[in-house]
């Protein structure tokens, strides 16, 4: 869906089933029953969304005509709940997040902290305003309702959002066919299949203590999420594959997203089993040379790395004909506490003369895009520096199989899980400040940082410099070994320059039901001029360096 005269104006709403096999899915829908529609804006642009609310409870343990034959009242007078208010968290409530935005974390654009939609609410009005210096590339949106973050988005809430122009920082790009595909997790079709006979023999697979299969820590065994590429199932243990059709040698455009609730992707493109070179353009929604950024506008790679909620744009060319092709994400260490994200196929792709064009293509002619105004955020020297750490505890520490708490604490603080009933900040920074973030990883799995409403650049990995010159909104965090003499972090460099950040918004492991189960910080970002309501880099508050 495009947007036309400055505005993409749209009906959606949102609806849940309960499959035979006892799984659940969840979908947007369109007035018209599309499904999950891209949304194409461009900078300047106005989205406006009516958003209707059309879930069911799926595990309610009796229908409402029962409740009302057992002696439950048939019809109660409830009092209005302003969605803005109303922070409820229910199987039922919903809201929406658009995911790597710069725009104003406030209710109608968004906010997730207070935002609720309940299903006997009228159609909520989501109105964002895309900046006009916004980054062209992939966004996405997805609901972002404390505790039911994953089981919305692992049942297939996601869609994708572009923000178009990214030929405007590459010129090199124009013209060019384009695909989106965005790949979701889902629980196991086959659940109780045996592996593949294809793979090696593999002891039985364990559970975490989160229910899901524990890592394996050999590339192979069951998953324990099958993936789907754009609601094509690659289901567990064949992994028949997703098709594609492109022309011999044509160059094509790929934006990939990972709308994955938990599983971790790393793509690479086969063609005669061997990896391809692909020419990497954009991260996570910004292109690699943009806002005075030193990086080249491609960099070649043979594999990506994708965490969930992370995306990728690149250049790839179609095989030659005759010869085919294989889209497959490899095996992810998740670390021994984390799940099992083993090798697997996703999508084949055949080349052949007659390969119908992809639906969009990348205008021909170019306006390149302004000067930044403002230094590029890698030359700025940081006002201060903070330190948070990822951590874990069972509920039973006599019983490791207990569930988990999850925790994302400010170094020298007692580690506690977000709570949502809190006005609290963990953090309070200044509008037009830059800092420096490390986030260590003080548990034995792979955690995801993400923050909303802003992006940066990673400097460090562990302590060792990375060149990077490029801006995230995502970014793996290793995983803690009792081998290791320190832990694990990354070093990140803050941008709170940008106006729009102004307000209070989240930071938190991108593993939603890690997120879910209180991995998650609140920060307070306030204008300059009330600059004199934090405490000066002179005089460190606690948890900073």
């Amino acid at each position: 869906m495009r947007s036309r005269d400055g505005v993409l104006e749209t009906d959606l709403s949102v609806h849940d089933e309960k499959l035979p096999d006892g799984t659940s899915r969840y979908c947007y829908l369109t007035s018209d029953g599309k499904p999950s529609p891209t949304l194409r804006v461009k900078p300047g642009d106005q989205l406006v969304i009516h958003f209707k609310n059309d879930l069911v409870d799926l595990d309610a343990a009796t229908p409402a005509i029962d409740r009302a034959l057992a002696g439950a009242p048939i019809c109660t007078a409830k009092k209005p709940v302003d969605p803005c208010e109303s922070g409820a968290m229910t199987p039922v409530s919903t809201n929406l997040h658009f995911h790597g935005l710069t725009v104003p974390p406030v209710c109608h654009q968004d906010d997730v902290l207070k935002t609720s939609i309940q299903p006997d609410d009228k159609p909520f009005e989501y109105r964002v305003r895309i900046p006009d210096d916004a980054a062209p590339g992939l966004y996405w949106y997805h609901p972002h309702l404390h505790g039911f973050s994953k089981t919305q988005v692992l049942g297939g809430a996601s869609g994708a959002l572009i923000v178009e122009g990214i030929e405007r920082a590459d010129p090199s790009l124009a013209g060019l066919p384009e695909r989106v595909l965005v790949i979701r997790d889902q629980d196991l079709v086959n659940p109780d299949a045996q592996p593949s006979k294809s793979e090696p023999v593999m002891s039985k697979s364990q559970l975490d203590n989160d229910g899901d299969v524990a890592n394996s820590g050999t590339g192979f065994g069951k998953p324990s999420k099958d993936l789907s590429v754009n609601f094509v199932p690659v289901p567990f243990p064949n992994y028949p594959p997703a098709t594609l059709q492109m022309k011999p040698g044509e160059r094509q455009l790929w934006r990939v997203l990972n709308a994955s609730a938990i599983t971790y992707l790393n793509l690479a493109l086969l063609v005669g089993r061997a990896p391809q070179r692909v020419g990497v353009v954009g991260i996570d929604g910004v292109p690699l040379r943009f806002d005075g950024s030193p990086s080249p506008a491609v960099q070649w790679v043979n594999h990506i790395g994708l965490p969930p909620g992370s995306r990728a744009e690149f250049i790839v060319e179609g095989p030659p004909a005759g010869v085919p092709g294989l889209l497959v994400t490899r095996a992810v260490d998740t670390g021994p506490a984390g799940e099992n994200d083993p090798n697997r196929a996703l999508m084949a792709i055949t080349s052949t003369a007659d390969a119908s064009e992809p639906q969009a293509v990348l205008p021909a002619r170019v306006e390149p895009l302004p000067p930044p105004e403002r230094p590029w955020v890698g030359n700025v020297a940081p006002v201060r520096v903070r330190k948070l750490f990822f951590s874990e505890q069972p509920q039973d520490p006599n019983d490791p199989n207990s569930p988990t708490k999850f925790f994302m604490t400010i170094d020298g603080n007692e580690p506690k899980p977000f709570d949502p009933n809190s006005d609290v900040p963990d953090i309070v920074a200044t509008q037009g400040d830059v800092e420096d973030w490390i986030i260590e990883n003080r548990s034995m799995e792979l955690h995801d940082f993400h923050i909303h409403q802003l992006h940066f650049q990673l400097l460090d990995w562990s302590g060792i410099a990375v060149n990077e010159p490029f801006l995230r909104d995502t970014v793996n965090v290793p995983y803690y070994s009792v081998r290791m003499l320190k832990y694990p972090s990354v070093r990140l460099r803050m941008d709170f320059r940008d106006p729009n950040v102004v307000g209070t918004f989240v930071y938190h492991c991108h593993v939603l039901e890690h997120e879910d189960g209180g991995m998650m910080g609140r920060i307070k970002v306030v204008p300059r001029n009330t600059a004199t309501s934090t405490v000066p880099p002179t005089q460190p508050t606690k948890g900073e360096l």
